[in-house]
């Protein structure tokens, strides 16, 4: 169940970072709850699994999850470019996460 909320986590860590970055300083108000919501409920997500899960592998398999899924995002969505190097990049990132859990 911990790594399970870890991952939910990490996913809720992108929808902050996003919306952080859609909310223009905190000045808009539908972005800067979803923001604070997310926010929340990412850090209650991480502490919950960092019962179970050591402090070091869960933060990073949190960051890493966040960060690959807000690139791939802003890349889907076309606010940031696709390329080559940037995709061999986040596939770096993944394999990391995914040997971490694997050597949990």
């Amino acid at each position: 169940m911990s790594w399970i909320m870890l991952i939910v986590s990490g996913l809720m860590e992108a929808v902050w970072a996003t919306a952080l970055g859609r909310s223009d300083g905190l000045s808009k108000a539908t972005p800067s709850i979803v923001f604070g919501v997310a926010l929340l409920v990412s850090m209650a997500g991480l502490a919950y699994a960092m019962r179970d899960i050591p402090t070091g592998t869960a933060y990073a398999v949190w960051v890493g999850i966040g960060a690959a899924v807000t690139v791939m995002y802003a890349m889907a969505s076309g606010a940031e470019a696709a390329n080559l190097m940037r995709i061999v990049c986040l596939i770096a990132i993944v394999g990391g996460v995914v040997g971490l859990k694997l050597a949990a």
